[in-house]
């Protein structure tokens, strides 16, 4: 066994991950896991360049973070930065941060890497099961990113596009600075056109329709499966490997779309950083099932974050 920890920064929230990892047996023992909503990615795609409170967010969860690594005792470390830092001219300020308070690196990785990590934490623990058909289309709907991966044991091909959640909200749902609340069918529209454009780019990098399990991986997918399972509360147990049909995605997506911020809010399952993001999320979700004809999404906790920590064992 080793102990390892694994940080994954993206647009939307930055999470923590301590385990065991026995590379001879697969299995990833979970010791700590934890998420914080930051929003580093805050006013990125306007100005590109990373603003001072989103910053100082990230660096007061880095700090807690820091403080659970050494509790733990973990032996390797590994910070994995995502799109929003990806995209920045000042990211050197977001390095320069990481490193005082974590004493590694962040990686600022590309969306193929990116991708690759995804896959592992998502496809390594289906192996074996004769349920779900391979190839797998591993989608990870992030805050400024949406990775695509197809494979069996292996990636075969993989994209990355600039649509998520922050990104899409912040485009197309956001005037004078407040979210629309609820947006306007034309706002919809504008964001749903732009979705399918990036659809167009990532199908032709990835053979997206030959996939024949859909696994859906990050918050706005994981709490679309809450909402459709009617939880009094999150509960990563109930969600990991949940099926969530197309059908259902639809009702959700239509219904996220026409509520208000305060109907939103009100869902007992949704995290308070993903009330203003999350319908955009469920749009490129359902966009995605219905371009691939994919009648269900199975929904998988263990992503990027998991493939950093088997990277790091």
């Amino acid at each position: 066994m080793t102990r390892v920890a694994a940080v994954d920064c993206g647009t939307n929230s930055i999470r923590l991950l301590v385990a065991d990892a026995d590379p001879g047996t697969g299995e990833l023992a979970e010791l700590d896991r934890r998420m914080t909503i930051v929003r580093l990615g805050q006013g990125v795609d306007r100005t590109g360049r990373l603003a001072p409170e989103a910053l100082e967010r990230t660096f007061a969860a880095c700090r807690e973070y820091a403080a659970v690594v050494k509790e733990h005792g973990a032996e390797r470390l590994r910070f994995v930065a995502t799109s929003a830092s990806r995209d920045a001219e000042n990211r050197d300020a977001f390095v320069r941060g990481v490193l005082d308070i974590l004493g590694v690196e962040p990686e600022v990785i590309s969306g193929d890497q990116e991708a690759e990590f995804s896959f592992a934490g998502a496809t390594r623990e289906l192996t074996g099961r004769d349920d779900l058909a391979k190839p797998y289309l591993v989608v990870d709907i992030g805050g400024g990113s949406t990775e695509f991966v197809v494979g069996d044991d292996r990636v075969r091909a993989a994209r990355s596009v600039d649509v998520g959640c922050v990104r899409m909200t912040e485009r197309h749902l956001v005037v004078d600075g407040t979210v629309t609340d609820p947006p306007t069918a034309e706002q919809v529209a504008a964001m749903r056109a732009d979705v399918e454009a990036a659809l167009d780019l990532a199908q032709r990098a990835v053979p997206l329709r030959e996939a024949r399990t859909l696994v859906g991986l990050a918050g706005s997918v994981t709490t679309v499966s809450a909402i459709a399972q009617e939880l009094s509360a999150y509960d990563s147990r109930a969600i990991h490997h949940s099926r969530v049909s197309r059908e259902r995605v639809r009702e959700i997506t239509e219904w996220l779309l026409g509520s208000t911020h305060a109907e939103r809010a009100a869902v007992p399952s949704m995290h308070p950083g993903r009330v203003d993001v999350i319908a955009a999320g469920a749009l490129v979700l359902l966009s995605i099932m219905e371009r691939i004809g994919a009648e269900e999404v199975v929904v998988s906790e263990h992503d990027i974050l998991d493939g950093i920590a088997w990277s790091v064992a």
